[in-house]
């Protein structure tokens, strides 16, 4: 599957905000949204009107990048939220934070959701004590999700995980820091989600 692999920090500006895209950088007074808070390229300084079109498709595009989710798969995301119960938006929002990639960074075994997704890969989890290296596994209520036993003594996890032992977890999920590993205690409701996400935009995008 293909990959955006330009400056991310470009998609933070083209959005407007932070994205927190690059973990402690978007912290720092280096934060590119923060020296330049105008959209990239020639003309990212020029007034532009938005559209309904434009802000609906602006919102889709910040739920995707946010979560570092492709195009096709986003959509496929969105149809299976429409089949289900309940508010679809806020039904997208569910499945997006329940990808192994947006759990463990947000409890803290990551510094981002690219770094995330790089362990995840790379095959440094397990879920219900099984190894998982598909970053868009989708976590359901009762999962467990650790560190294996043999990327416990490496460095560079011993270094994120305590770099982001001070960072808040959402009330969804319990994390036992000494056993390295997190709970799923139920899907998040809306109000339990953090994001810059404004999901009715992103209905009314794909309902035209």
């Amino acid at each position: 599957m293909a990959r955006y692999t330009g400056a991310v920090c470009r998609l933070c500006r083209r959005e407007g905000q932070k994205l927190f895209l690059k973990g402690e950088r978007c912290y720092s007074d280096k934060c590119s949204v923060g020296i330049r808070g105008y959209a990239p390229g020639q003309h990212g300084q020029g007034r532009k009107k938005s559209s309904e079109y434009g802000m609906q498709l602006r919102a889709k595009q910040t739920a995707r990048r946010f979560y570092g989710v492709q195009e096709n798969q986003f959509h496929h995301y969105f149809e299976v939220a429409e089949r289900k119960q309940g508010v679809t938006g806020d039904n997208l929002l569910k499945i997006l934070e329940s990808r192994l990639d947006n759990v463990v960074y947000r409890v803290g075994f990551a510094s981002s959701r690219a770094e995330a997704r790089q362990l995840v890969g790379h095959g440094h989890f397990e879920v219900n004590g099984k190894r998982v290296d598909i970053a868009s596994y989708l976590l359901k209520a009762g999962d467990v999700v650790s560190i294996c036993e043999k990327s416990r003594s490496s460095e560079k996890i011993k270094a994120v995980v305590e770099a982001n032992s001070a960072k808040p977890v959402p009330q969804w999920i319990d994390v036992d820091r000494d056993k390295l590993s997190a709970k799923v205690i139920n899907l998040p409701t809306r109000d339990q989600i953090e994001a810059p996400v404004e999901e009715q935009l992103i209905v009314e995008f794909y309902s035209k």
